[in-house]
């Protein structure tokens, strides 16, 4: 049993979905579906059940879950203590999807920045710094959210979201013609689905309810050509290749934007974190897509 299957079981138990853990993850689905099938071996139990309906925890599964989220917060723990004592101090960092590209040699002098490798949604990530289990995230968040878990942020990159769809035409397209996908998993995807939901209603757009986690991936892909209209992409969306029968388009009247944030807790006394958040920060102006000038929802932190 290793700490990185543990991980998995994790991220399998809040997806349901081993298509979507494994993309969180950032490995292939086959060998997410062996590294917890062997975990199951070790333990001795079955953590899911899997049928054509989806994935389920077992009672096992769901009686282990707590304990497994403690033991791996403990280890998080430990690794901080060793850092302590061989002269530095470890900051941890999470991140949805995107991050700048050099992030790994952005460390204040006295600190190890360690980047976790457990890849969860923004609300996730950022009730993580609120507990203790991470000292930084990178993700979007909103006023509301920065208030209720006593969060501060900067803003450190920008996303110009655009839209797919099939053809060869990459004009640009009204926000108003656009469709918007909005997914029935609350728990996977409720920041995506508040700034869906809130753009449609500002602009018009038409929402288009989908229950298989088809805001990105082969799913995503699968839609745009059912629907055969250009399609809002999400953040998770933005650098993935095409297939070639599929374009970007950019949207316009408004141009939606997407915010990345970095956060941390305002209670935070710890020298290594801040200068860990200033060394993160420096040329932040550099990366994401530009200036704000585009469409933000009513409560994100950086609207004027």
């Amino acid at each position: 049993m290793e700490l990185r299957q543990l991980k998995y079981f994790v991220a399998v138990a809040e997806e349901l979905h081993f298509g979507r853990a494994a993309e969180r993850l950032l490995i292939a689905g086959p060998s997410l579906s062996q590294q917890i099938k062997a975990l199951e071996r070790d333990l001795g139990v079955v953590l899911f059940e899997r049928n054509r309906r989806g994935v389920a925890l077992t009672q096992a599964g769901a009686t282990l879950l707590p304990h497994t989220k403690a033991l791996l917060d403990q280890a998080a723990d430990l690794q901080r203590r060793a850092g302590r004592l061989a002269g530095t101090e470890q900051v941890r960092l999470g991140y949805v999807n995107w991050r700048p590209a050099d992030l790994r040699a952005r460390a204040a002098p006295a600190a190890e920045l360690i980047i976790d490798t457990w890849v969860v949604p923004s609300h996730a990530q950022a009730a993580r710094v609120a507990e203790g289990s991470l000292d930084l995230a990178i993700c979007w968040i909103r006023k509301p959210d920065l208030e209720r878990l006593a969060l501060a942020s900067r803003l450190l990159g920008v996303d110009r979201l655009h839209a797919v769809t099939v053809g060869e035409d990459e004009r640009p397209v009204r926000a108003s013609d656009v469709l918007v996908p909005v997914d029935d998993d609350q728990t996977s995807w409720s920041s995506w689905n508040a700034y869906a939901e809130e753009f449609a209603q500002h602009t018009g757009a038409q929402i288009v309810r989908i229950s298989d986690g088809g805001i990105t991936g082969e799913a995503f892909v699968d839609h745009v050509r059912r629907l055969r209209r250009p399609v809002l992409n999400s953040p998770k969306g933005q650098e993935v290749l095409l297939p070639p029968d599929l374009v970007r388009r950019p949207i316009v009247q408004p141009a939606p934007l997407w915010t990345w944030s970095l956060v941390w807790r305002r209670e935070e006394v710890r020298r290594a974190v801040f200068d860990t958040v200033e060394a993160v920060m420096r040329g932040a102006e550099a990366w994401g897509d530009g200036e704000l000038d585009g469409w933000l929802p009513v409560d994100d932190p950086y609207l004027v």
